[in-house]
């Protein structure tokens, strides 16, 4: 018989409400960026365009062990600054070419060095294309908006669907209508959310309310826990809808803020004296 994942007493809403807004409170201040990867939000201090792009860049390798990505990420933002100044410039002008050269070596995980030319060379592409990421996908959005008749989030398409549809060659951005796109739903989240000490909310065309909670590991699981999605959910982009319309009733017109409230969870070790709804 498999262990079944440990739920409380049950609550009542107004509890869980309040907890968890009170962990988003504390959770969502400046210094969350300290060790997170959205520390590479601010490695940029000026220019649209240089902060979407570090910032994606760093979300699409945000997987595995902080400890070993987030050097990673330092070192593509280091060398481009060395080689051509900032990102932007090392991507439009090629030089990723020389600095990265072609190999099946490994760069981070399972992605070689092949897989990030590859990675490069579309977002060179988009910015070759348009001012900056922002631009092209808001154009890309907008037309998927007047072909869809509008868009809706549990039938697609949407913004997430739009980015990965932009990469169809590269295999480090998340692929598929069925995926949580854990990733890309955090770059969004750090694009999209205004007023917040953490996400940047560059992208103010794109609706809060339409966003996805980033549905990693430990989002899951607490949530499984507090009886907010079924112990037998996986991690889907069914799931994460189903985790963010319970959270619009909590966080109303910006569900995402509930990702920093559901990590407080688990960094604090549990919602005290709450149950499961």
């Amino acid at each position: 018989m498999k262990n079944r994942l440990p739920r409380r007493s049950a609550p009542r809403n107004d509890e869980l409400k309040s907890k968890l807004v009170s962990l988003a409170n504390k959770y969502e201040i400046p210094s969350f960026c300290d060790e997170d990867p959205s520390q590479f939000l601010h490695w940029y201090k000026k220019g649209k365009a240089n902060i979407e792009v570090s910032s994606f860049i760093a979300a699409m390798l945000a997987f595995g062990n902080r400890k070993q990505f987030i050097p990673k990420i330092r070192f593509i933002l280091e060398t481009a600054d060395n080689s051509a100044g900032d990102i932007c410039s090392w991507l439009k002008n090629s030089a990723y070419k020389k600095d990265f050269l072609r190999s099946t070596n490994k760069y981070y995980r399972f992605y070689s060095y092949d897989d990030m030319q590859i990675f490069f060379d579309e977002l060179a592409g988009i910015l070759n294309c348009e001012k900056s990421m922002g631009d092209f996908f808001r154009k890309r959005w907008k037309e998927a908006c007047g072909k869809a008749g509008g868009l809706s989030t549990a039938t697609g398409p949407h913004l997430a669907d739009i980015i990965s549809q932009s990469f169809p060659k590269s295999e480090i951005v998340p692929k598929g209508k069925s995926s949580a796109n854990k990733r890309i739903h955090m770059f969004l989240r750090w694009m999209v959310r205004q007023n917040s000490p953490v996400d940047l909310g560059l992208w103010d065309w794109y609706p809060t309310a339409d966003l996805l909670i980033p549905l990693d590991v430990h989002v899951m699981q607490e949530g499984q826990k507090l009886g907010l999605i079924s112990e037998k959910a996986r991690a889907s982009r069914k799931t994460a809808i189903e985790l963010t319309e319970k959270m619009k009733e909590i966080f109303p017109g910006d569900p995402a803020r509930a990702d920093y409230a559901l990590f407080g969870i688990g960094i604090d070790g549990g919602v005290t004296g709450v149950s499961p709804v």
